[in-house]
């Protein structure tokens, strides 16, 4: 993969969670000490992360270094969905179990 398009792919998963979580780029950066440019630079894929800034940008955003590096969800992510899930209703389990079959055939 041309390292280039790994950058820009790690840093739109560091951008997405960091929307999800509703942290700006200014919380991120005082949260690794590290300045509003770089975490910037990092989510744009114009800049590689360093090992120790990528450790607590993990602890920041609660996310695996896998997910960041290879977009792979880690075995403790989808535990947390499986017990989410587990505890739906049967109607909502079925409208989950359909939309997970809807997108896995659109994915092949």
């Amino acid at each position: 993969m041309n390292n280039n398009i790994f950058l820009v792919e790690m840093g739109n998963r560091i951008s997405c969670r960091r929307k999800e979580l509703k942290l700006t780029q200014e919380q991120v950066a005082e949260a690794i000490n590290l300045s509003l440019q770089s975490v910037s630079c990092i989510e744009l894929g114009k800049k590689a992360i360093r090992p120790e800034n990528l450790y607590n940008l993990c602890k920041a955003l609660d996310i695996s270094a896998d997910y960041i590096l290879t977009g792979t969800k880690s075995n403790e992510q989808l535990s947390g969905i499986i017990k989410k899930i587990s505890e739906l209703d049967s109607d909502d389990y079925e409208a989950i179990e359909s939309l997970v079959n809807h997108f896995h055939k659109k994915s092949k």
